[in-house]
């Protein structure tokens, strides 16, 4: 027996598969939204937590700001003390660089030669005066040189040739100069002195020297025959009139 369906599965069946892909629409679209929620959920999460560590590190970057001004303001208080400080030994170790200079300038000064005047600034000492002749002036910058610990590096600035009225009728040549030299701090004359005392603690080669050596050095120095000798103190120079402000002559 042949049964036929004159029912219109056809429109069911559409019917079903149109609902099946619907279900499965809406299925996909709640499992979109889902992921969407969780996904935002978690960017929400690390976006917190990442501007909580950056409060936290501008928190810190803050104090440490702070620390580093009060580290730079000790660092100039310290730099402000040490500056006082040092000011404050220049002057304790200064305050007898006068005497020093005026002791070693009467000691150096050899016959003949008298100052007019003698201005210090800072380390730098300007000395006028009048010598008898240019050797006179030569050996006073020998002896700045080679025989002050306290005296060094002078230099003759000028020397002008003058004449000097002992009397209406006696005129003697004479040598006006300005010269200039630098006076030492004690710390460097301490350094200074303290160079040839460690040379003179080696062990030195010249000790073994033999003792012939006087004798010949001694017959070197002896004048040649027919040497004429003179006398350095032959020619005293009158003192001039000390002018108003100038120093005070230390040695005729």
């Amino acid at each position: 027996m042949i049964l036929i369906n004159l029912l219109p599965h056809r429109e069911a069946a559409r019917k079903r598969r149109q609902e099946f892909f619907y279900a499965t629409l809406v299925a996909a679209a709640l499992f979109g939204a889902l992921v969407a929620g969780l996904v935002y959920v978690w960017y929400e999460t690390q976006i917190s937590n990442q501007r909580s560590k950056n409060q936290y590190l501008q928190t810190e970057i803050k104090r440490l700001e702070a620390q580093i001004k009060d580290v730079a303001t000790l660092q100039a208080e310290i730099a402000s003390l040490r500056a006082r400080q040092q000011a404050v030994e220049d002057l304790q170790s200064d305050r007898n660089l006068p005497v020093h200079l005026l002791n070693e300038i009467t000691r150096q000064l050899p016959d003949g030669v008298y100052l007019s005047s003698l201005r210090q600034q800072n380390q730098s000492v300007t000395i006028t005066g009048t010598a008898q002749s240019n050797e006179r002036v030569s050996e006073l910058l020998r002896n700045f040189a080679n025989n002050s610990p306290w005296l060094a590096r002078p230099e003759l600035v000028e020397i002008v040739a003058g004449n000097l009225a002992l009397s209406p009728r006696d005129q003697r040549r004479v040598a006006n100069f300005t010269m200039r030299v630098q006076l030492r701090r004690p710390s460097e004359v301490k350094s200074a002195v303290a160079v040839p005392a460690s040379a003179a603690s080696s062990p030195a080669s010249s000790a073994s020297a033999p003792a012939s050596a006087a004798p010949s050095s001694a017959g070197s120095a002896s004048a040649p025959a027919g040497a004429v000798s003179v006398p350095t103190n032959s020619v005293s120079v009158a003192r001039p009139p000390v002018r108003a402000g100038s120093a005070v002559v230390l040695k005729p």
